[in-house]
């Protein structure tokens, strides 16, 4: 359970915005949004490949 402590005289819109900094950090939507739809193991190994080589590519590419 996500607790946010306010402070007196704390705008509601802040509190809010904090409450929506911890519910991201738990990466509970994360979680959510990638259990709806199965993925092979074999595709998701392939994407990550994918993904290091740009990122190399990236890095390569600043020098």
């Amino acid at each position: 359970m996500i607790v946010v402590q306010l402070k007196e005289g704390e705008n509601i819109e802040r509190a809010l915005k904090k409450f929506k900094r911890k519910y991201e950090k738990t990466g509970v939507v994360k979680e959510l949004r990638s259990r709806q739809a199965f993925i092979k193991p074999s595709v998701a190994k392939r994407k990550q490949k994918q993904h290091a080589v740009y990122v190399q590519q990236l890095h390569e590419n600043e020098d």
